[in-house]
């Protein structure tokens, strides 16, 4: 076979070399393709998240507004919102301890001046007694909400209740 000595032998080995570089090619086009779709969460975000924000940025209709995976931690929804009058103990008292949650606060505070300040600002709640799939989702999806989110003035990522203390949130706000 290989001591013919027309093209077709040459044509032949090239042929399969060209086919095996091709098939290497799909295999590692393939393999990064599936890789960079693992990355990604692919949780998606629902319409009342873009509605319940711009009421609480634009119309301060909303003291808090708290988010959630839903119950196939596929998308991102609206759990509660709170009237205007709701205040930051609140909010607190609405994290759940034993599992994550996002949240965007009107978060109301005084400067020296005496004047009173309200900013937005986003948490990622994610406590360490919380199951670690639903941390690992929560922490893949968080730049799909906070995209969303344009004019918060500060992000907050939380795993103790110390990080989400009134004082620890108005340092931030206060850099």
């Amino acid at each position: 076979f290989f001591s013919r000595s027309d093209d077709s032998v040459g044509e032949a080995l090239l042929d399969f070399s060209s086919l095996c570089t091709l098939s290497v090619a799909l295999i590692l086009s393939f393999s990064y393709s599936s890789l960079s779709f693992a990355m990604a969460s692919g949780v998606g975000v629902d319409a009342q998240v873009d509605v319940t924000y711009n009421e609480i940025k634009l119309g301060h209709k909303h003291g808090f507004v708290i988010y959630k995976l839903n119950d196939a931690m596929t998308e991102i929804v609206v759990q509660e919102t709170a009237p205007p009058s709701a205040t930051y103990a609140e909010f607190l008292a609405k994290m759940p301890k034993v599992d994550c949650r996002y949240g965007v606060v009107d978060f109301k505070y005084n400067e020296t001046d005496g004047s009173e300040r309200s900013k937005l600002v986003f948490i990622v709640w994610c406590p360490d007694s919380a199951k670690i799939k639903a941390k690992m989702v929560y922490a893949a999806s968080k730049d799909a909400l906070r995209k969303r989110l344009v004019g918060v003035a500060a992000e907050v990522q939380a795993t103790d209740a110390d990080e989400l203390e009134h004082a620890s949130i108005l340092s931030k706000l206060q850099k």
